[in-house]
């Protein structure tokens, strides 16, 4: 392993299944080592789409958003969150709540935006127990394994996301916009090319055409880049799916996945994606203490379930535009 220098980090540990791993012992503070070594991390999420860093002994979220900061061009505020999040402040959030029995599958965050995170940074305070791991996949892997058939039709058509906001299940209308002011809320969609319309009960429903495949704006590898997996009816748990269905009628879901032209994605589809994804998934589970940097358009993440508490802060880092990257499908705001 290489000596360390003041800009130079050892090698990160590569074994099959698992992201790249670096171990580290620091002398200093966790914020002024990160942002010491800023550039050589990056390098190192640039040549292989993830790095877990160990060693930092991350739990304060006032450090771990210094950490952020000082790895990051731009901590963004999120908006068009599909499930709530606490605010820790200066752009560093809770990971989403989501029940713990349940998997959060293969996506890339906020791919349904015109302007998404270029990097995900996730730091764990508290490791469970046991499971949990925000495992990674990665994008043009996927694409390459993905049947030709499948995968034109998405380029050509693109992907569309339809939520139905309400007040029980996901993130709420003032929760994704930062704002209760419907005034506002359209103004935004108008800005972000969503189709909305207000319901009777005055509750919000929205429709989001979006590119699954883009071109990385560095590397300019294309990558499967979507999110049709994780939001779609068929990957929710029978039961989970069959009352969402009762309650809210099979047009009223809170989210769900459509190809670009409307049509519906079977089932089938769907449990071939998940499974294309579980076969590229690598994982490390989390040390209390950890550092996770993903490039957010090359590599997927998840989460896995888990027992005990867990407690994972987030920054969504250095934001590109979805015109940046080469989509297939023209998105115009209005």
């Amino acid at each position: 392993m290489a000596s360390s220098s003041p800009t130079s980090l050892p090698d990160p540990e590569l074994h099959p299944g698992r992201p790249p791993v670096l171990q580290v012992e620091i002398d200093d503070e966790a914020p002024q080592w990160a942002a010491r070594h800023r550039d050589a991390l990056r390098a190192v999420v640039a040549e292989h789409g993830a790095l877990l860093v160990r060693g930092l002994g991350l739990r304060e979220p006032a450090v771990i958003g210094e950490v952020f900061r000082g790895l990051a061009a731009e901590l963004m505020a999120e908006r068009e969150a599909f499930a709530p999040r606490k605010d820790h402040g200066g752009g560093v959030y809770s990971a989403t709540q989501w029940p713990t029995n349940q998997p959060m599958c293969m996506h890339h965050e906020l791919s349904y935006r015109v302007e998404f995170p270029a990097l995900m940074l996730f730091a764990c305070p508290t490791a469970p127990a046991t499971g949990g791991a925000t495992a990674v996949a990665d994008g043009p892997t996927v694409l390459d394994a993905l049947p030709a058939e499948l995968t034109e039709r998405f380029e050509r058509e693109g992907w569309l996301l339809t939520r139905s906001y309400n007040d029980e299940i996901g993130a709420s209308v003032a929760e994704a916009f930062g704002t209760e002011d419907r005034a506002a809320v359209e103004a935004y969609c108008r800005a972000h090319a969503i189709e909305f319309a207000w319901q009777p009960d005055g509750g919000l429903r929205t429709r989001q055409r979006r590119s699954a495949v883009v071109r990385h704006p560095v590397s300019g590898r294309r990558c499967w880049f979507n999110q049709i997996a994780f939001l779609n009816e068929w990957t929710l748990a029978p039961e989970v799916r069959e009352y969402l269905v009762d309650v809210y009628g099979p047009e009223g879901l809170p989210f769900n996945t459509r190809y670009g032209n409307g049509d519906p994605i079977g089932e089938d589809a769907v449990q071939l994606l998940n499974k294309i994804y579980e076969q590229e998934t690598v994982r490390e589970p989390w040390h209390s203490g950890d550092l996770l940097l993903v490039d957010n358009i090359r590599t997927a993440h998840s989460r896995e379930p888990y027992d005990g508490p867990r407690e994972v802060l987030v920054g969504l880092a250095d934001p590109v535009h979805l015109a940046d990257c080469s989509p297939t499908v023209e998105v115009t705001a209005r």
